[in-house]
């Protein structure tokens, strides 16, 4: 089993990015502390600490639209974490898929 202690050398308070693991796309960014970690690994469930509100919350947990994680994995810095998961609904608190549609530059292809 990998050292939770790795992650948490540098900061309480890491970035977890939520990557769809069937379709690949990017649905969110979260930040987790150690206990929302074990948690996401006891429960298969994305788990984060708020930064506004000061406390854990489970993705879902008040819409029904749960991430069901299937694997986690860490960046070569051990600093920034990935789940792969499948979502149950949107997982924007917007209602959208992804919390990743507001574009703010792209490529012109002419």
């Amino acid at each position: 089993m990998f050292d939770l202690d790795q992650l948490f050398q540098k900061s309480d308070l890491i970035p977890a990015v939520v990557q769809d693991v069937n379709s690949g796309e990017v649905l969110m960014l979260g930040f987790a502390n150690r206990e929302a970690v074990e948690r996401t690994l006891e429960t298969k469930t994305a788990w984060f600490w708020s930064r506004s509100r000061q406390k854990l919350w489970n993705k879902g947990e008040s819409s029904g639209h749960f991430l069901t994680v299937h694997k986690v994995v860490t960046d070569c810095d051990t600093d920034t974490l990935l789940y792969l998961c499948t979502p149950n609904g949107p997982t924007c608190h917007t209602g959208a898929r992804s919390c990743f549609f507001n574009t703010i530059w792209e490529e012109d292809d002419q």
